[in-house]
């Protein structure tokens, strides 16, 4: 490496400066106290575990997004950790096993990637998010989507809307009231995640077209959904779609997308995506899913949860921030004064020399005596 590119990020990471650092600083501590303020209590795993256990706790968590090497001292292929769920889910199913159920449970850290998604280059992301763990109800459901609203809330968003998918959606119908082969139910996946009605005929999953049009501002899409012919297999989903709305804070956007998959690699039943104003993409994800048991694959136990994304939205508020005051101590400032003013709020910034230029080193007052005086 020559003197040139020395200081070159790898492709997807970046540093924060000061005051994305300061914004990142306090929507994670907004976000966590909002958790704790319902019940739930911090965990902190470490970033880096062994490859088996981050990809065995959860269906649909994909090894090859990982960063992997191998550990020195074990021998043994280790993995950055590029979701903290999975973790989440090996706490609650060791150290915190015997704990009495719904366990609830947050985090704040940050996860890697080995490659961008999508749109996003970003490798590295800001993930929080709170688990309920021993239960994949309505009303845990209901819980976990009011608590993210809340969080987000907490730090800054504003103009959020949810959007309701239901994951497992198409293996269930398959299964039963529209019976597909094996073979045919990727294709008409993959087709409604295009949402290609032409498509969907074309692989032989017309019958599913309707999923399609239930998508949409939620009163409206649930009746569509409502309308499909399955055998009363979808009544039960409406109801609780319906009893999760109902949940929801006045001035939230409610929309639904029954077939939506992306994003949603290990949830069952449920799951959602939050949106914010000035956001760019999905500020956050949740829904219900299993937590795996050992290494055989047991059942395990079901558990509701979401994790936020919060950079773009560090982003937006770092922006948008006024520069906060900054007073500047001159040289053989009185000490007693200045811890005072600390103790009410103030930041402040001594001189170490007679050269020190309070204006040019951003302070916006000066020490004069026992008070502040504005530049």
């Amino acid at each position: 490496m020559n003197d040139a590119d020395r200081d070159l990020l790898p492709e997807g990471l970046e540093d924060r400066l000061p005051a994305q650092a300061a914004a990142a600083q306090r929507a994670m501590r907004s976000i966590l106290d909002s958790c704790d303020a319902h019940g739930y209590d911090r965990v902190s795993p470490p970033s880096i575990e062994f490859e088996k256990s981050l990809a065995s706790r959860m269906a649909g968590v994909e090894p090859r997004r990982m960063f992997r090497f191998v550990d020195p001292a074990s021998l043994r292929t280790l993995a950055l950790r590029s979701d903290i769920t999975p973790q989440v889910g090996r706490i609650a199913a060791t150290s915190l096993a015997s704990r009495p159920r719904p366990l609830r449970l947050c985090y704040a850290g940050q996860v890697v990637t080995i490659r961008g998604d999508g749109l996003d280059p970003a490798r590295e992301r800001l993930q929080l998010g709170a688990e309920l763990i021993g239960s994949d109800t309505v009303a845990a459901a209901g819980e976990i989507v009011t608590l993210a609203i809340a969080a987000a809330q907490a730090a800054g968003a504003t103009g959020l809307s949810v959007d309701f998918t239901l994951p497992d959606l198409v293996d269930t119908l398959a299964a039963g009231p529209l019976p597909l082969a094996p073979e045919r139910v990727a294709a008409v996946r993959r087709e409604l995640d295009a949402k290609d009605a032409g498509g969907l005929a074309d692989v032989g999953g017309e019958a599913y077209a309707g999923l399609l049009y239930a998508a949409g501002p939620f009163a409206a899409a649930i009746d569509r959904l409502a309308a499909i012919d399955a055998g009363g297999a979808l009544a039960s989903r409406i109801r609780a779609l319906k009893d999760i709305a109902a949940r929801v804070p006045a001035g939230v956007r409610i929309t639904l997308d029954p077939s939506e998959r992306h994003g949603f690699e290990y949830q069952s039943w449920f799951g959602f995506t939050l949106y914010a104003e000035g956001v760019r993409g999905a500020l956050g994800r949740g829904g219900t899913y299993r937590i795996l048991g050992a290494a055989d694959g047991s059942a395990g136990e079901p558990a509701t949860g979401f994790s936020l994304y919060a950079d773009p939205l560090v982003a937006r508020l770092a922006a948008a921030e006024a520069p906060r005051d900054l007073l500047f101590l001159p040289l053989g400032h009185d000490v007693a004064a200045a811890a005072r003013l600390r103790a009410i709020g103030w930041r402040t910034l001594a001189a170490l020399g007679e050269n020190d230029d309070a204006a040019a080193l951003g302070c916006t007052h000066r020490l004069d005596g026992y008070d502040p005086v504005k530049l």
